[in-house]
């Protein structure tokens, strides 16, 4: 059996990664493989909120 995760973000792609930040499933448009965030905690680390 296989289990397909969605992405915590958008909540319609499939999750391809995990953020290092929150441990979030995310598909690869919501993670920032630069820092290894999700698009969310890459945001905060900028300082631009959630």
């Amino acid at each position: 059996m296989s289990v397909t995760t969605i992405c915590q973000v958008c909540e319609a792609a499939t999750a391809s990664h995990t953020c290092d930040g929150c441990g979030a499933s995310v598909c690869a448009d919501h993670y920032d493989r630069a820092t290894g965030l999700c698009s969310t905690c890459a945001a905060r680390a900028r300082g631009g909120g959630a």
